[in-house]
C-alpha cells in the first residue's frame, strides 16, 4: 500500500516536521527512497522475515520510515514508549526476542542502549544520534545515515521481498499493560490493520475525503496513533504533521491547519480548559456572546427542535461571531476531531459540539487493531461510542460484556497462550468492558469488568501493581488508586495500625484514624511515604495526591471480598466525592 501511494504521489509532501522553527516537508518519493535503503540495511544486519525490531523514538519522519522499512523486510516492528526505563526496555527486548533496535536521540539511547547490550537476543542498534555512546557498545552499532548509505549500495529488491508478505503475516507487536502489571505483546497482522483502514474509510468518507492533513500528537507507539495517525493517512494519500508537544499544540494547530485529528480525551480536556480560561480573561461582551453560543448550541443538540425563531436567528449570528473564531483556533479547516483511547467526559464533548467543532467519540482496544466503533457524522450521540464500524461484529454477553469479532482481532498475545485463550473465546474478543446498545446499535459503556485504569491520556495502568508498591511500605496497610478518565492517579490510603499508634503516642493525640485524617503532621508523614514509593514508579504510575480512609477495608463493611481482595466498586461508591475532590484542589 505504501509503495503504491509513493509511486502515485511522487514529489508531493508527505511527512512534516519542525526544523529551525518552521515545518519542512519530506516528499513521498524521499520517504520511499529511505524506506528502501533502510530495509536493505536491516537485512544486511541479519534481519529475516518474522524477526522483531524495536523502535524507540519520538514522533518524527524517521519513526514512520523505520516502521515501514522493518515491515518491508518481512520483519515485525515493536514500538516502545520513550518514557520506558532501562528495565522496561529489557523486558520488551527479552520477551519478544528482538534482534535489533532503532533509536532516535542520544537521550533516549541512554536507556535503550544498556537494555540492548543486556539482551540475550539483540544483535545491533541503529541510531540517529549518540555515536559517542557506541564506544561502550558490545553489539553492532550503526548510525542512521551510515545505514541508509550502506543500503543504497545494495540491489533494490525491496518490492520483491515485501511482495512475499501476506495479509495474515504479523505486522507489529504492540505492548499493552496486563492486570498483573507485566505488559503483554499484542500480535497484530497486516489483515487486522487493513480491516481498521477499510472501516475508517467507510466512516470518514461521510465527511467528504479529499486532500487531507493530519496532525499527529499521540505517541506512535500507541496502537491508536499507529493505525489512525500513520497507516490510515497513508491509505488515503494524506499529509502528516508531527506536533512538537502539548505545550505547543495550539501553535501547531495554527501551523498545520489539520483537516482530521485523532487524539485521547486528555487533549480535548486541555483545549477546553484553555478556551474557557481565555474567555474568562476576555470578560465583558466577548464572554457573554461565548456563553450564549454555548447555551444555544447545547440546547439545539440536547433538545432538538426546541429553539424558537428568535433563538435560531441569534444562533446563526453566533456562528459568525463566536463559532467561526473557535474554528480558526483549530486551524480553520477541521473536518473532525476523533476521540478514543479512553472515555470522553460528556461535558467536554458537548462543549465542543455546541461550539460547532465536530468531535466524535469512538472506542477500541489494542487487541482490535484498535478501533471497534465510532459515532457517525449524520447521527452523533456523544454520550456513546457509536455503532460498530463496517466489517466489525459486536454483541453483548449475558452479563453485558462487550464482545467483538472480525478480521481486526489480534492473533493473540506474544508467547502467552493462556492469556490469549482467556481473552478470545470461540472467535470473540472479550473486551472486559460492560455496556448496552440502543435501537440504532450505538454502544454506551457503563462499566469495566477488568481493573485496568485508563487515564484521560489513553494510557493503561495496572492498579494492582501500584497498590502493591504502596502497601509494601510498613506505614501503609491498604490502598486503592483511582484515576479512570482522569489525568493522573490519586490514592485512598489506610495507614498501618502500628504506625497510627506510634504517631499518636509520639504526638500525644488520639489513635483515631478518622481524626488523624485531618492532622497536618500525620498527613505529611504519609505523604513522605508516598514520595518514597513514587521514586520507584514510572511517571504515569505515580500517586500525585491522596486522602486517608476513615476506616480500614474489611469483609464486615463489604469493602473486601471473602478472599481478601478489595471491592473497588464498593469503595469508590463510598469515597467517590472525596476522590473527585482531589482533582479539584478541595482535598489531599
Amino acid at each position: 500500500m505504501f509503495f503504491g501511494q509513493a509511486a502515485a504521489l511522487g514529489d508531493k509532501p508527505f511527512l512534516w516536521a519542525k526544523h529551525d522553527g518552521t515545518y519542512q516537508p519530506v516528499s513521498w518519493r524521499e520517504v520511499d527512497r529511505q524506506v528502501r535503503a533502510l530495509s536493505r540495511a536491516l537485512r544486511a544486519q541479519g534481519i529475516r522475515p518474522g524477526d522483531r525490531v524495536v523502535i524507540v523514538s519520538e514522533n518524527r519522519p524517521e519513526w514512520a520510515i523505520a516502521d515501514l522499512a522493518i515491515m518491508a523486510a518481512g520483519a515485525v516492528s515493536v514500538p516502545a514508549y520513550i518514557t520506558n526505563t532501562v528495565a522496561d526496555h529489557i523486558y520488551i527486548l527479552e520477551n519478544c526476542g528482538a534482534k535489533g533496535l532503532i533509536c532516535s536521540t542520544e537521550k533516549l539511547l541512554r536507556n535503550a542502549l544498556p537494555a540492548a547490550i543486556h539482551s540475550s537476543h539483540c544483535e545491533f542498534v541503529i541510531a540517529l544520534e549518540g555515536k559517542g555512546l557506541a564506544q561502550e557498545c558490545t553489539i553492532r552499532f550503526q548510525g542512521w545515515n551510515e545505514a541508509l548509505e550502506a543500503g543504497e549500495q545494495m540491489p533494490d529488491d525491496v518490492l520483491e521481498v515485501a511482495g512475499r508478505r501476506t495479509r495474515d503475516d504479523l505486522a507489529c507487536l504492540i505492548y499493552t499493560s496486563g492486570t498483573g502489571g507485566a505488559p503483554k505483546g499484542v500480535m497484530l497482522s497486516h489483515r487486522a490493520i487493513f480491516c481498521n483502514l477499510y472501516s475508517a474509510y467507510d466512516l470518514l468518507q461521510e465527511f467528504g475525503l479529499g486532500d487531507e492533513v493530519f496532525l499527529s500528537f499521540l505517541p506512535l507507539s500507541h496502537s491508536y496513533e499507529h493505525t489512525c495517525g500513520l497507516f490510515f493517512p497513508i491509505s488515503i494519500g494524506a499529509q502528516i504533521y508531527y506536533a512538537e508537544g502539548a505545550d505547543t499544540l495550539a501553535a501547531n494547530l495554527q501551523e498545520a491547519r489539520p483537516t482530521i485529528m485523532t487524539a485521547v480525551p486528555r487533549l480535548y480536556e486541555v483545549l477546553h480548559g484553555r478556551i474557557v480560561a481565555g474567555v474568562e480573561r476576555a470578560g465583558g461582551r466577548k464572554r457573554d456572546l461565548f456563553l450564549k453560543a454555548l447555551a444555544l448550541g447545547r440546547k439545539r443538540i440536547e433538545q432538538p427542535g426546541s429553539l424558537s425563531l428568535g433563538e435560531k436567528a441569534l444562533n446563526l449570528l453566533l456562528d459568525v461571531l463566536v463559532r467561526r473564531k473557535v474554528g480558526q483556533r483549530m486551524g480553520g479547516r477541521l473536518k473532525a476531531f476523533i476521540s478514543g483511547g479512553a472515555p470522553l467526559n460528556y461535558e467536554v464533548g458537548i462543549f465542543f459540539l455546541a461550539l460547532g467543532v465536530r468531535l466524535y467519540q469512538g472506542y477500541g482496544q489494542t487487541e482490535a487493531a484498535p478501533v471497534i466503533s465510532c459515532n457517525r457524522p449524520r447521527n452523533i450521540k456523544i454520550e456513546t461510542v457509536g455503532p460498530a464500524l463496517k466489517g466489525v461484529e459486536v454483541r453483548l454477553a449475558p452479563d453485558g460484556e462487550i464482545l467483538v469479532r472480525g478480521e481486526l482481532l489480534m492473533d493473540g498475545y506474544w508467547d502467552d497462550p493462556d492469556a490469549t485463550e482467556q481473552t478470545i473465546i470461540d472467535g470473540w474478543l472479550h473486551t472486559g468492558d460492560v455496556g448496552e446498545m440502543d435501537a440504532d446499535g450505538y454502544i454506551r459503556i457503563t462499566d469495566r469488568k477488568r481493573d485496568i485504569i485508563v487515564i484521560s491520556g489513553g494510557d493503561n495502568i495496572s492498579p494492582q501493581r501500584v497498590e502493591g508498591f504502596v502497601t509494601l511500605q510498613p506505614e501503609i496497610s491498604q490502598a486503592m488508586v483511582y484515576g479512570d478518565k482522569r489525568p493522573y492517579l490519586v490514592g485512598l490510603i489506610v495507614p498501618a495500625a502500628e504506625f497510627v499508634e506510634s504517631y499518636a503516642k509520639e504526638n500525644n493525640v488520639a489513635a483515631d484514624l478518622a481524626a488523624l485524617a485531618g492532622d497536618k503532621g500525620f498527613r505529611a508523614a504519609i505523604g513522605a511515604v508516598l514520595d518514597r514509593v513514587n521514586r520507584d514508579l514510572s511517571n504515569l504510575e505515580k500517586v500525585r495526591r491522596f486522602v486517608i480512609a476513615a476506616e480500614a477495608f474489611t469483609t464486615d463493611n463489604q469493602m473486601m471480598t471473602p478472599t481478601l481482595k478489595i471491592r473497588r466498586h464498593t469503595i469508590r461508591k463510598e469515597y467517590q466525592d472525596t476522590l473527585d475532590a482531589l482533582y479539584e484542589g478541595k482535598a489531599g
